[in-house]
């Protein structure tokens, strides 16, 4: 049986039955109840019986050994895991989490970063919840489904003049035998082939065909597979870079995300993200590509994507009129 306290102006409903033990706090008398009938039900039905005495933090640790290594953003999802860490929500223990420790922390991250950012924390979050419930059974459902995900943000238009390439170019220079110089090629490189940080790093020599001016990206989806056609610039910087074995710029993304924001800051350039070359490459092919060709180069099978990095002014397309 639940039995309820009065502690001031609010009242606390405690649960002892079948070896679980879980208390919450609530405004009024009859909301305790409720959530105490509720949770008695749930015991009853055998539904919290065997969810282990752990809390979120122990889930996402579990999470982050035993599944983020076996995906290519593994780096990414440690550093959101080892924030959320430091949150209250890890301290919860899985026999009581509900939507509103959820929503708690949702209103937490969203007075820290951007929507954006709590949007890309929410789906590792839930995945892991997902899992803990049909493979772990660490959970009885996804308390994350309960919550209203932060809305979308705007997709950025964010487009790169040419003075802001020359800044950068002449502060990461012209050496391509230093890292620096090779993610400053790598940054021309992206604007000329619309290819993302990751399949710069991890293009090979193997899959260069400069003789049939195209090159092929590696990755587990069908869209990552795919040729990717080489303007003359693009062959050019494939030559500054050297015809080699091995890896063809010989970068990490970690030193591709490192060094970039490193020297934007001494070339002055604010509000620019490595990947915004993907942007300026896609409005820039757009006006020597038909639609179908642009979106198997850029490796887009929803042509509505092409829509979030297609950024053509109103003003050029007018000139084109």
């Amino acid at each position: 049986m639940a039995s309820f306290r009065k502690r001031g102006l609010t009242w606390t409903a405690e649960i002892r039955r079948k070896g679980v033990s879980t208390s919450a706090t609530f405004s009024t008398k009859a909301e305790a109840v409720a959530w105490a009938a509720k949770e008695e039900a749930d015991i009853i039905a055998g539904k919290r019986g065997d969810i282990p005495n752990k809390t979120f933090g122990d889930l996402l640790s579990k999470y982050a050994d035993e599944v983020s290594p076996t995906k290519k953003g593994e780096r990414w999802e440690r550093l959101r895991i080892g924030l959320t860490l430091r949150d209250e929500i890890a301290k919860v223990n899985l026999r009581v989490i509900d939507a509103r420790d959820v929503a708690a922390w949702r209103d937490r991250r969203l007075a820290q970063v951007s929507p954006a950012s709590v949007r890309r924390e929410w789906n590792l979050l839930s995945n892991a919840c997902t899992i803990a419930v049909k493979e772990w059974k660490w959970l009885t459902e996804n308390p994350m489904r309960e919550v209203r995900r932060p809305p979308p943000s705007e997709a950025r238009d964010r487009r790169i003049s040419q003075d802001e390439i020359d800044r950068l170019m002449l502060v990461f220079g012209d050496d391509a035998g230093t890292v620096t110089g090779r993610v400053g090629k790598a940054f021309l490189f992206a604007i000329e082939t619309a290819m993302r940080a990751g399949e710069i790093a991890g293009l090979t020599w193997d899959n260069v065909k400069l003789t049939q001016r195209y090159c092929k990206t590696q990755g587990k989806t069908a869209a990552a597979k795919r040729d990717v056609p080489l303007s003359d610039k693009a062959i050019q910087i494939l030559k500054e870079i050297g015809t080699e074995s091995g890896s063809v710029f010989n970068i990490s993304t970690a030193q591709i995300d490192a060094l970039f924001r490193k020297v934007k800051a001494k070339a002055l350039v604010d509000e620019l993200h490595f990947h915004d070359s993907r942007h300026e490459a896609i409005t820039r092919l757009s006006k020597k590509l038909d639609v179908l060709a642009l979106a198997r180069t850029v490796g887009h099978r929803d042509l509505r994507q092409l829509m979030v990095y297609y950024n053509e002014s109103a003003e050029d397309m007018a000139g084109r009129l």
